[in-house]
């Protein structure tokens, strides 16, 4: 037990501590803006930002992947909030908690398992372009300076490396472009003028709803939208990060930590968050491995709320801005582009229409569920074109030998193969070669034989069963 603390929170304290102070500097951002999407205050965003990320550090099954509130999930509270009111948000951000608890316990983390390399590969590139064009709205009425801030910011995020690793170079770049505009008077935009961050101390808070039948119901569809939606951001975040990491995690773990997570945010009057890609790669990648990394990611954004509030007021947009296009550089697999032409079409284009719904909807959960349809509806293709029937003739007896897989799509195949009305008084169906995996597949080799049988021919059937060769007549 005590090797097993140390291990996933204090074998990597000096990395994982500069490493969360440096993943704050994209949260900043993304709270503020996220709190926007839903139409809800700032400071209930970066509440429940701290909050979920240290509920998350202590309860999920992933250490150093950064949990926050999402765009993703954010979009799916606007209608509620402007109907309803920020009330029942709280409640529907208790109730997501609930459902995704429900979803650890159900061990419901192994159906990721169904979502192709292409489709997480789509999921990864249009995050990349999502958070690029998320930026751009910075840039509206802005002068030189603000282009120039964020290149210089870029400039010192890829050279200071070179000098030294021993700090962030994102954390560099934006003290550094801090004391620029505060020494200079560039008349840039800081935090300060984006939100109004005023402090206040979070207390347990019970719904100010109606509890009722009718309450529920109204409830629940943003809820499990919620659920759903933190299921498969969380899920898709922990496979690409255990990859970076070359570590395996729990999955039902980690739905049950965001679980409890958005539960006890919802009590705090917070809204419901889940895993972020692009926070959770620049935690990695600049040396954050365990626990303590995602915990002092929370505690340095309340320190700037409480005690550093006109620090935090001062960072330039432009230098946050930087670092998101970092995260863009970062996040999007250039690899793929490089060895695209040895990619398999199938994978490109399920790649390329994942990252097109997802860019066009701004809806991450929309393209991965398109993207998954579209990698079974191939598969089932390809399984139906490469059943392989081949008849011979043994005696008086025709055999049809039967290799490949009999499902829905490819029975009519072997419908279309019989010849019902050849002269043989014996067939043979020999599917010890082959696999019937439905009932569409059972009900066609059921018909095959009643129309041989209503033909007056003796039919038997060889199945594999087990490894063993059946024979029914």
């Amino acid at each position: 037990m005590l090797h097993q603390l140390k291990t996933t929170w204090f074998s990597n304290v000096r990395a994982d501590v500069l490493a969360g102070i440096t993943t704050v500097l994209a949260l900043i951002p993304d709270s503020l803006a996220f709190a926007f999407i839903a139409g809800v205050n700032p400071m209930i965003s970066i509440y429940s930002t701290i909050c979920i990320l240290v509920l998350i550090s202590i309860f999920g099954g992933r250490p150093a992947m950064v949990s926050s509130t999402a765009g993703s999930m954010a979009v799916l509270m606007t209608a509620l909030v402007a109907r309803h009111g920020v009330e029942y948000l709280f409640a529907a951000t208790i109730l997501t908690g609930v459902i995704q608890l429900a979803m650890g316990a159900l061990k419901m983390g192994r159906w990721m398992s169904f979502v192709p390399h292409s489709v997480i590969t789509g999921f990864i590139n249009s995050l990349a372009i999502l958070i690029f064009i998320s930026q751009l709205r910075y840039f509206n009425g802005q002068s030189w300076p603000m282009y120039a801030m964020v290149a210089a910011t870029l400039a010192v995020i890829y050279l200071f490396p070179k000098l030294t690793k021993a700090v962030p170079s994102p954390l560099v770049a934006v003290g550094v472009m801090t004391i620029v505009v505060f020494a200079g008077q560039l008349g840039l935009s800081t935090v300060g003028d984006v939100a109004t961050i005023e402090p206040t101390i979070p207390f347990l808070h019970l719904p100010n709803i109606p509890f009722t039948w009718e309450t529920l119901w109204i409830l629940l569809p943003t809820a499990f939208s919620l659920a759903v939606v933190g299921y498969s951001e969380t899920l898709l975040t922990q496979t690409i990060i255990d990859e970076m990491t070359e570590e395996k995690t729990s999955k039902d773990k980690e739905l049950k930590g965001q679980g409890i997570a958005n539960t006890v945010t919802g009590f705090f009057g917070g809204m419901a968050g889940c895993a972020l890609i692009a926070e959770s790669a620049i935690n990695v990648k600049v040396g954050g491995r365990g626990r303590l990394s995602t915990l002092v990611a929370a505690l340095a954004l309340l320190a700037l709320v409480f005690a550093l509030r006109d620090v935090l007021n001062a960072i330039p947009i432009a230098a946050l801005v930087g670092v998101m296009f970092m995260v863009c550089i970062e996040v999007f697999d250039w690899g793929y582009l490089r060895d695209i032409r040895r990619k398999p079409f199938a994978h490109t284009f399920i790649m390329v229409v994942t990252v097109a719904i997802v860019v066009v909807t701004h809806d991450l959960a929309i393209g991965v569920i398109v993207g998954v349809l579209l990698s079974a509806l191939l598969y089932a293709y390809r399984s139906a074109t490469k059943l392989d029937i081949r008849d011979e003739l043994d005696g008086d007896e025709r055999i049809y030998r039967v290799r490949g897989q009999l499902f829905f799509v490819s029975s009519d195949k072997l419908m279309d193969r019989i010849d019902f009305n050849d002269g043989m008084p014996n067939v043979c169906l020999d599917l010890t070669a082959s696999q019937v995996w439905d009932h569409s597949a059972a009900k066609t080799l059921e018909k095959i034989v009643v129309r041989l049988e209503g033909k007056g021919k003796k039919v038997r059937v060889l199945r594999q069963d087990s490894g063993t060769r059946a024979e029914s007549a």
